[in-house]
C-alpha cells in the first residue's frame, strides 16, 4: 500500500472556512482529517500541499516514520504552520490505518478507556454576541439573557459551561473583547480593563443564577492580559468556585505564579507544540489541566503529550476551538485513548448545517459524546455536502 493522492476540500462554515484533507492510497482507501485556516494559520493549505508531495509513494501505515521525516524537513522552522500541516497529514493517515486494519483509531493505542466522554459547552454566550444572526441563535443583549442561556445549558444536560471576556455598555449591550488577538483596543500593552472585570463578575453571577449550583462554570481569558492582569482575574473569580480558569502565556514561571495565587484549578498550554513545548510547563508545575490541540499537534504527538502529562499527575483536555465536527470526532478518539482525561470542549452554538458535512455526525446525549466505533474515525466527509457550500 502506498500514498497515491492528496487533496483538500473547503466549504463554508459561517464565520470560518471548513478545511478537509483527503489522502487516497493506491488500493483506494481514503483517509480524512480537518484543519483550520483562520486562527493565525493562513496559508496552511499551501504548506500541506508542499509537504504532501514529499510523502507520495510512502507507506501510509508507517505513521511514526512519516511524522519524523516531515519534522526533519521542517526542523529549522518547527511548530507553527508547519506543525499544523504535519498534523493534518498524519491525522488522515490514522484514518487510513484504522480502516486498513478494520478498527477504530482509539484502539490503535490500547484503548478505549471509555465509550463516551463528558462535554462542556464552550464559548457559551460569547458566540451569541459575535455571530448570533449567522448561527440563527437569539442574541445576547443583557444579563437576563445570560441567565436564560445558563438555564438552557442545564436543560440540555451539560454539566459544565465555559465563557469568555466581553465588554458591556448599558446602551449598546455586549461586545467582543480580545485585545491579545488585535481585534479590539488594548493591544499590545494588555493592561487590566476594570470595566471588563466588572462585566465578568456580573456575567458569572448571571450564569450561576440560570444554571443553578450543579452546573460547573469555567472561564477562558486566552492571552488577553499579562501576569498582573491574570492575577486580577484570579481575585475576581474566586467567589464562583470555577471548574477551571483557563489562560495562556508562553512563560511557565509566570503561569506557575498565577496557579499558586489561584483558589481554582488553572488550565493552559493549548498554544504549545509537542512534548518539548509542554515539558517546561509541567516541570514548573504551572497548570492543573494541560490543554492539547489534537488537530494542531496531530493525534500521534497528542497521545505522547498526554502520556508525558500523566507522569506529572496532570490530566488533559482536548482543545476543539472551531474544530468542526470531524475535528470533534478526532478529539473524541484521543479522549477515549488516554487515561488522564478531564473533560472535552464542544461548541453547541454553530452554523445549522454543521452536521451535513459528515456522513455520521457524532451522537450527543445528556452533555456527553458517544465515541464512534467504526473503522478509522468512524465517519466520512460528505464531499457533495461540502462542495454544495463553497467558501465565501
Amino acid at each position: 500500500m502506498k500514498i497515491a493522492r492528496i487533496e483538500h476540500i473547503h466549504g463554508d462554515a459561517g464565520f470560518r472556512r471548513a478545511c478537509f484533507l483527503k489522502i487516497t492510497t493506491d488500493d483506494g482507501i481514503v483517509g480524512w482529517s480537518e484543519y483550520s485556516e483562520h486562527t493565525g494559520t493562513l496559508g496552511i493549505t499551501g504548506v500541506i500541499e508542499a509537504l504532501g508531495e514529499l510523502i507520495i509513494g510512502m507507506d501510509p501505515l508507517a505513521i511514526e516514520r512519516i511524522a519524523a521525516f516531515l519534522r526533519g524537513r521542517t526542523i529549522q522552522a518547527g511548530g507553527g504552520v508547519n506543525q499544523h500541516a504535519i498534523a493534518a497529514l498524519t491525522n488522515a493517515l490514522f484514518d487510513i490505518k484504522g480502516k486498513a486494519l478494520g478498527v477504530p483509531v482509539h484502539s490503535l493505542f490500547g484503548g478505549p478507556f471509555r465509550d463516551r466522554v463528558p462535554l462542556y459547552w464552550s464559548h457559551c454566550g460569547t458566540y451569541r454576541v459575535r455571530y448570533a444572526e449567522l448561527l440563527e441563535k437569539p442574541p445576547l443583549r443583557n444579563f437576563d439573557d445570560v441567565a436564560k442561556l445558563g438555564a438552557q445549558a442545564k436543560a440540555l444536560g451539560f454539566k459544565a459551561i465555559k465563557t469568555g471576556l466581553l465588554a458591556y455598555d448599558e446602551q449598546r449591550g455586549f461586545s467582543n473583547y480580545s485585545p491579545a488577538f488585535a481585534h479590539t483596543p488594548g493591544w499590545p500593552a494588555l493592561n487590566v480593563d476594570r470595566g471588563v472585570l466588572t462585566t465578568l463578575t456580573r456575567m458569572l453571577a448571571a450564569f450561576r443564577e440560570g444554571a443553578g449550583p450543579d452546573v460547573a462554570l469555567m472561564l477562558d481569558v486566552n492571552f488577553h492580559f499579562k501576569t498582573e492582569g491574570f492575577l486580577e482575574v484570579v481575585r475576581a473569580v474566586e467567589p464562583f468556585n470555577l471548574l477551571w480558569l483557563e489562560l495562556d502565556t508562553y512563560d511557565p514561571q509566570a503561569l506557575a505564579r498565577i496557579r499558586a495565587a489561584s483558589r481554582c484549578p488553572i488550565a493552559s498550554c493549548e498554544a504549545l507544540f509537542g512534548r518539548r513545548g509542554l515539558r517546561p510547563f509541567l516541570e514548573a508545575g504551572a497548570a492543573d489541566v494541560a490543554i492539547i490541540d489534537v488537530t494542531w499537534n496531530g493525534y500521534l504527538e497528542s497521545i505522547k503529550m498526554a502520556e508525558l502529562a500523566e507522569t506529572y499527575e496532570v490530566n488533559v483536555a482536548p482543545h476543539n476551538y472551531c474544530a468542526g465536527l470531524l475535528g470533534d470526532v478526532i478529539s473524541a478518539h484521543f479522549s477515549a485513548a488516554v487515561p488522564n482525561l478531564r473533560i472535552v470542549e464542544y461548541d453547541v452554538d454553530d452554523v445549522p448545517w454543521k452536521q451535513d458535512f459528515l456522513t455520521k455526525p457524532p451522537v450527543i446525549e445528556n452533555g456527553e459524546m458517544l465515541i464512534p466505533q467504526g473503522p478509522g474515525w468512524g465517519t466520512e466527509v460528505d464531499e457533495k455536502a461540502v462542495r454544495a457550500r463553497p467558501p465565501r
